[in-house]
């Protein structure tokens, strides 16, 4: 296995629509810092407890599980652009409730609103860029969008420490505003018919393909280590006696290293499982860097390496699987697919901070980031056979 530069045409080539669609998720992503803030609003705006500001978030991503199966079915029914453009606007309405909301009863209400409309334009975009983009470049298409929305992020949290200081309530109106733009902009640029008119829902359902569910089992593996390691990384070094900016700067240092990423190749692996098998197995050896810098009471600076190593196998990880599921639906089919497939972040969502907070406080960091090592490493072992289960007829 090797890993050397790039050829970057393929991505300059994607067609117009998709990159239209990357600069929009872009756009959606800047104001998408306020999720941070909502249980701080929660508590300072209208006096609800820490246990009541935590049942609201995990109600929220209960809630996102049925939005993202909303989203698919309707990406397949009304289309795509319809059903990107529905979901950016309950997304805008539903912050404008929280913004507004003169009670902590209807602010819970618009949380939960929030939650139920916001991951119903995932599975059209995901499905549009199957769609407009050859089976060659699909894989570099999703690595784009994890690239774009990594970038997003970055850009996000400068924001929200520029913008915390208008008062809590102003950044849910800023971020209804950029969903509220993403949408335009989509409504305007993308074509007027997409590719794939969903009207007949009568196909196979996704949940009854056995190669779909091989898929679901490991994706749901990977969100839920990645997901713990993005909630326990901050946990740890605050534990460790890291100064909180550290957990900011790792997290810009990770987004930076997907989008450099996407310049690099890994080479030696002719199909998308070979390619699979070792971004797992860099996510693996990232995470037991990092245990082992737990293990000696590093901190800061000591964790640098290991978030590049890890984020180096989120490059691949963030694209060949969604590649892979597109393949697998027929194109009236594929929105979905994917959303069945995106259920496994809803799942990981409420699981990964129970068990990130859990190991840390039964171990410390090491634990956390060595539990985490061997999943991504189990994950990686187990690809031969998850080609066999997607592959046979």
């Amino acid at each position: 296995m090797t890993v050397e530069a790039q050829d970057t045409s393929h991505a300059r080539s994607l067609p117009r629509a998709v990159r239209l669609l990357l600069v929009a998720r872009v756009v959606d992503r800047l104001g998408g810092f306020t999720l941070t803030f909502l249980p701080v609003l929660l508590v300072a705006a209208y006096g609800a407890s820490l246990r009541t500001a935590g049942l609201v978030g995990a109600a929220f991503g209960l809630a996102t599980i049925p939005s993202r199966l909303l989203g698919g079915r309707l990406a397949d029914r009304l289309g795509r652009r319809s059903t990107i453009v529905l979901g950016l606007t309950g997304c805008a309405g539903a912050q404008l409730v929280l913004a507004a909301a003169p009670t902590l009863l209807l602010a819970l209400g618009g949380a939960v609103l929030l939650g139920l409309c916001f991951e119903i334009y995932e599975p059209p975009s995901q499905a549009l860029l199957a769609d407009l983009t050859p089976a060659p470049q699909r894989a570099a298409a999703y690595s784009a969008l994890g690239a774009a929305i990594a970038a997003a992020g970055v850009v996000a949290g400068l924001l929200a420490a520029l913008l915390a200081g208008l008062g809590l309530r102003w950044l849910f109106v800023l971020d209804a505003a950029t969903c509220l733009a993403c949408a335009g902009v989509l409504l305007l640029g993308l074509p007027r018919e997409e590719p794939t008119r969903g009207g007949d829902l009568r196909g196979r359902s996704p949940w009854r393909d056995p190669r779909l569910r091989a898929m679901l089992a490991t994706g749901t593996g990977f969100a839920i280590v990645y997901m713990a390691m993005m909630v326990g990384l901050p946990l740890a070094l605050h534990a460790d006696g890291a100064p909180p900016v550290w957990a900011g700067l790792l997290v810009t240092l990770s987004a930076v290293t997907v989008i450099l990423g996407r310049r690099l190749r890994i080479s030696g692996h002719p199909d998308a499982f070979g390619r699979m098998r070792t971004g797992y197995a860099l996510l693996a050896l990232g995470l037991g860097l990092a245990a082992g810098v737990a293990a000696v009471g590093g901190t800061g600076v000591a964790y640098v390496v290991p978030v590049v190593v890890w984020s180096i196998g989120d490059v691949v990880l963030l694209g060949e699987p969604f590649a892979v599921v597109a393949d697998l639906a027929e194109p009236a089919g594929r929105g979905r697919y994917l959303a069945a497939y995106g259920v496994s972040w809803g799942l990981a969502a409420t699981v990964a901070p129970l068990l990130a907070t859990g190991l840390i406080e039964t171990g410390g960091p090491a634990l956390l980031w060595a539990c985490c090592g061997g999943g991504a490493a189990l994950l990686s072992s187990v690809q031969s056979r998850v080609r066999t289960a997607v592959t046979e007829k």
